[in-house]
């Protein structure tokens, strides 16, 4: 019988190993083919379609994006500072609410907690939300407009206080009798405890901002320098939009990068944010698991 389960055991592992393999490699073709395109020829993209390998390899895309190199340039580091400075603000607002809403001393944390809740099922919509941004706080043309709303979510919320019930409330207790204040015993003892938590949301809260580009369409039409995603897609409608008219004209069109352009634009705004997964990857499954299935 022990053989048996053995076999049975291998059989798994093997099967598991292979699945994967194939749901891994079904994830990645599409990301290779889109940086293959964004490096191939726009008439042959056209005609032949999408390749493994780079068809009539050219960087006319890329030397499209980096003519203005200073505005793509600024661009970057824009969303790079709101995306670190949001991230890191963010994680300790997040985490601080969090602690504070699953504190059982707290009087009003039910309340506060509907209060959250409330507003993942129902919000005020566009219309009301516009106008509060730019007739009574006045940011228009600020990058707070972009950076505020960001900053804190109900669900991000509502995941930290559940991750926050699994640490023990007897470490809180023991800080109180040691005489530590409630903000000490959140930054000394809690925080330390939250590292899958942090990460997890952490990763949510970069990825917000580094892909935002809706609220900037709304709110920054007049800076100088606009955030990455908004740039980029400014720059593939232009160029849809200037083909199109040349099209209609009767100009021939057919090596104006469009197709390959909105590859290359996805590499420059995905690539970065890549090279971020692997530093939270060990804690963001336990995070997040720990953070939906707690009550």
């Amino acid at each position: 019988m022990k053989v048996k389960k053995d076999k049975a055991g291998v059989a798994i592992t093997v099967f598991a190993y292979i699945f994967i393999s194939i749901f891994a490699l079904a994830c990645l073709i599409p990301f290779v083919l889109m940086v293959s395109a964004s490096f191939s020829d726009e008439n042959l993209i056209t005609s032949k379609g999408f390749s493994i390998l780079p068809r009539g390899f050219t960087l006319a895309s890329y030397g499209l994006l980096f003519r203005s190199a200073k505005q793509l340039l600024g661009s970057y580091a824009v969303t790079i500072i709101m995306t670190v400075c949001g991230t890191f603000i963010g994680l300790f607002l997040v985490s601080m609410t969090g602690y504070a809403l699953q504190r059982k001393d707290f009087p009003l944390r039910n309340a506060i907690s509907f209060f959250i809740y409330f507003t993942t099922l129902f919000s005020a919509g566009l219309a009301p939300t516009y106008l509060w941004f730019t007739k009574y706080l006045g940011l228009k043309n600020s990058y707070f407009a972009v950076f505020l709303p960001l900053l804190m979510s109900p669900w991000l919320i509502i995941l930290m206080k559940n991750f926050v019930k699994s640490v023990p409330y007897e470490i809180t207790e023991s800080g109180k009798i040691d005489g530590a204040g409630d903000f000490r015993i959140f930054v000394s003892l809690i925080l330390p405890m939250l590292t899958p938590a942090l990460a997890t949301v952490g990763l949510f809260l970069a990825l917000g901002y580094w892909n935002e580009w809706y609220n900037s369409m709304l709110y920054l039409p007049n800076v100088d320098y606009k955030p990455l995603q908004y740039y980029l897609y400014k720059i593939v409608n232009e160029a849809a939009a200037l083909k199109n008219s040349l099209a209609g004209a009767n100009v021939s069109v057919g090596s104006l990068p469009t197709q390959t352009l909105k590859m290359a634009t996805a590499v420059l705004a995905t690539g970065p944010i890549i090279f971020l997964y692997p530093f939270v990857q060990k804690y963001f499954i336990s995070g997040i698991t720990v953070g939906s299935v707690k009550g």
